[in-house]
């Protein structure tokens, strides 16, 4: 019997057991729907997008209006808003989904054994994933088409702020579902804003969902991490550092921590710390700093930091430990790759690291020790992206050890069984 979330709306709780039960028999004809068949739905559904894009864009319109009303941040606005450029880059993610391998029934090992018996590693669906998210309404498009291609149902509870915009997206998903023959239970949204919902599928819906993905602020993903009674894929926190070493070309040095900062400052792959090698604060510190500070980004710094700039604000302890999400950035000089190692274990969240240097030696160290989810050698870490990853599209970044890191994609939405052939063996 399913343990209720207590006091949870009785509506609520019918509401979420019908998602659920849709769910679980979506799951079932999902495992055995052949590549074609889904990949026709994803297709279908990447056009209902584009056909539907004023549609789309009048509901984000509304949404964003609320919000701008509730005063929120320029970070979440910015997560929140759509134009024609995201809403095609929506169309074009699904399609990079359905040109990836598909992973159900690929075959990760094959071994025989001496006694003759064929052992087979193979991919399976996870079976029903429940994915909670905030203010980014792309995710409905991302989540929706990774978990039908890697033969998953799901059901999406997106933020209160996002609520019209995910609606309309969800439509074309749904569209999709049906131009391929396949139930429309298959990516169902949860329809209400209720937070009773939430704690629906974090304690009472352990019968039908098999997993759970948070994404979005600090306070969600802990409540979910906290209170989930399924396993949860994802991250706490995305406290990403930009490592300049005394060998870092000057101006690739400058294009990187720029960009890793500031051309999206509301994505948990933008930089949040910036370490600067001691052997070049006289070439490297004032150009860099004063490239973040002259693109409007506020600078907080160490002492050394501080004296290259006089707009820089000095640093406090609680500012190497903060995801700012913001145009904000902490900075602190360091001796070496050895010492941003340190600082990085110290205070990162496992997330995404680079390190900015033409010495080989330094990256490889750097690379190898640095125990985070995704590590770079001269590159933005704004690339902490499944898109980028070729994966098409992603549910998130994993900080995990278990089962998925990185880019959460269509594979890493998949488990395995074992299929063992035999002729005729017993045991002995």
């Amino acid at each position: 019997m399913n343990t209720r979330p207590g006091g949870a709306d009785a509506s609520i709780g019918q509401l979420m057991e019908r998602m659920g039960a849709a769910a679980c028999a979506a799951a079932a004809v999902l495992a055995n729907t052949g590549t074609e068949q889904k990949n026709r739905a994803l297709a279908a559904a990447a056009g209902a997008i584009r056909a539907r894009h004023t549609d789309i864009l009048a509901a984000n319109a509304d949404d964003l209006d609320a919000a701008r009303a509730k005063k929120l941040t320029a970070a979440l606005l910015d997560r929140l808003q759509l134009d024609e450029k995201r809403i095609e880059a929506m169309a074009r993610g699904i399609e990079e989904v359905i040109a990836l391998p598909d992973p159900i029934g690929t075959v990760a090992a094959e071994w025989e054994r001496p006694n003759g018996l064929r052992i087979r590693r193979v991919r399976v669906p996870l079976g029903v994933i429940g994915i909670i998210y905030e203010s980014r309404p792309n995710v409905t498009a991302d989540a929706g088409s990774l978990c039908l291609k890697s033969g998953n149902a799901v059901i999406l509870r997106g933020g209160s702020e996002s609520t019209r915009s995910s609606r309309a997206i969800h439509e074309c998903l749904v569209e999709g579902l049906r131009a391929a023959g396949l139930p429309e239970s298959c990516i169902q949204l949860v329809p209400t804003t209720d937070r009773a919902a939430v704690g629906y599928m974090l304690s009472g819906m352990t019968e039908y969902l098999d997993v759970l993905v948070p994404r979005g602020g600090k306070d969600l993903v802990a409540r979910v991490q906290k209170e989930a009674r399924v396993p949860v894929i994802g991250h706490l926190e995305g406290n990403c550092h930009v490592y300049v070493d005394r060998d870092a070309d000057l101006r690739m040095a400058r294009a990187i921590v720029l960009n890793a900062k500031m051309r999206r400052t509301g994505v948990c792959g933008a930089a949040e710390t910036l370490l600067i090698d001691r052997g070049c604060i006289h070439s490297h510190l004032k150009p860099i700093v004063g490239d973040l500070l002259d693109a409007g980004c506020e600078v907080r710094g160490d002492s050394t930091v501080q004296r290259a700039d006089a707009r820089v604000r000095p640093a406090t302890e609680e500012d190497w430990l903060t995801e700012y999400l913001d145009a904000i950035i902490a900075a602190r000089v360091v001796d070496g790759v050895d010492a941003a190692i340190e600082h990085i274990a110290r205070y990162g969240s496992a997330h995404t690291e680079t390190i900015v240097t033409e010495n080989t030696g330094a990256a490889e160290r750097f690379l190898q020790r640095v125990d985070s989810a995704i590590v770079l050698h001269n590159a933005s870490t704004q690339f902490a992206d499944g898109g980028e990853f070729g994966m098409g599209a992603e549910i998130g970044i994993s900080t995990d050890r278990f089962h998925a890191r990185g880019p959460v994609g269509a594979e890493q939405l998949t488990s395995y069984k074992y299929v063992v052939l035999g002729a005729g063996q017993v045991r002995p």
